[in-house]
């Protein structure tokens, strides 16, 4: 059963959490009593946590906005997110401008982690590696934090592991890898290496695998390009529905700002005599796609002239969001 510290310090970490929590959620929560809530509470202002008591029927208790808390109790799990979160921010430029503040906070949980764990993490790191990457990005789903660890030792020690994968249509299989690296790739991790049952280069998105284990033997180190270069060789090469040809009448740098090389091939034509390198010209993009209803909205804001080569498909969804858009415009 845990200590009433622990309890304490938990109804402190839900409190943190934000918003107006009930006593019954609260007692629910803590596994006690009402009173017991109120009396954990009470130690709470004792060492001077301004918890604010909120009346009425969805009353109960919050913290006094603006407090600077004491110092955030973390999982392992959670401090390692922090810190994976920390270091691809300052690598994609998703940080403020002082620097120095990424740094210090990686610092500070860095201090704080079991020998164990900050072991783990810096052989993470050392087998971590990101691709050019432009644009926003949404949110994915995340790797477990167990198997991102476990491909990361058997990058640096060189073992194979044994995966269980689930692709896109939903097949489940069982594989053993030698991982080569692990990839952050336009907000999703990847793993990449040699499927040892075929013998042939593959590429794993990471949040697909539910269970990852080491396994005796060796594989050697393999020659040639680094992890994030297979990473995005592997996607120029991968099948997909459809297949689209655009020319676009703008700049290599306007067109790369929303369809960057890791998505389109882009054919640069030598400029005539006295034409600027950086003028506007139609250059041809080409690109594989799974999908097609994400285009339009990129095409648009580009806001540069373009024509559709192929497919039909595409124009007709370009023409429905103008239709859209206009449709917008004139209900104003």
């Amino acid at each position: 059963m845990p200590r009433p510290t622990a309890r304490v310090l938990t109804l402190l970490e839900l409190l943190q959490s934000g918003g107006t929590r009930t006593v019954a959620e609260l007692a629910d929560r803590l596994g006690v009593e009402g009173r017991t809530v109120r009396r954990y509470v009470d130690q709470l202002i004792d060492l001077d946590v301004p918890v604010e008591s909120v009346r009425g029927r969805y009353g109960g208790y919050r913290l006094a906005p603006g407090y600077r808390l004491p110092p955030l109790m973390l999982s392992d799990d959670e401090a390692l997110a922090v810190l994976l979160g920390l270091v691809a921010g300052r690598r994609a430029g998703l940080t403020t401008t002082q620097h120095t503040a990424n740094e210090t906070a990686s610092a500070k949980i860095r201090r704080v982690l079991p020998k164990h764990i900050a072991r783990r993490l810096d052989t993470l790191l050392e087998s971590l590696a990101f691709t050019e990457q432009h644009g926003e990005f949404g949110e994915f789903d995340t790797p477990d934090a167990g198997v991102l660890l476990t491909i990361a030792d058997a990058v640096r020690y060189r073992r194979p592991v044994s995966i269980r994968y689930t692709d896109r249509d939903g097949r489940r299989s069982e594989r053993t890898l030698h991982a080569y690296g692990i990839v952050a790739h336009a907000g999703r991790w990847y793993v990449t290496g040699k499927d040892a049952r075929i013998g042939e280069d593959r590429t794993f998105r990471l949040d697909r695998i539910a269970d990852a284990r080491t396994l005796p033997g060796s594989f050697e180190a393999p020659v040639g390009p680094g992890p994030a270069q297979r990473v995005v060789s592997a996607f120029a090469r991968a099948e997909y529905r459809h297949e689209v040809t655009l020319r676009i009448h703008g700049t290599v740098e306007q067109i790369r700002a929303r369809l960057p090389v890791s998505i389109a091939s882009l054919e640069e034509h030598e400029p005539a005599a006295g034409q600027d390198r950086a003028a506007e010209r139609w250059l041809r993009v080409e690109l594989r796609a799974e999908r097609l209803d994400w285009l339009p909205p990129v095409l648009a804001s580009l806001d540069r002239p373009f024509v559709i080569e192929r497919p039909d498909e595409l124009r007709d969804l370009v023409t429905a969001l103008a239709d859209r858009l206009a449709s917008y415009a004139r209900q104003a």
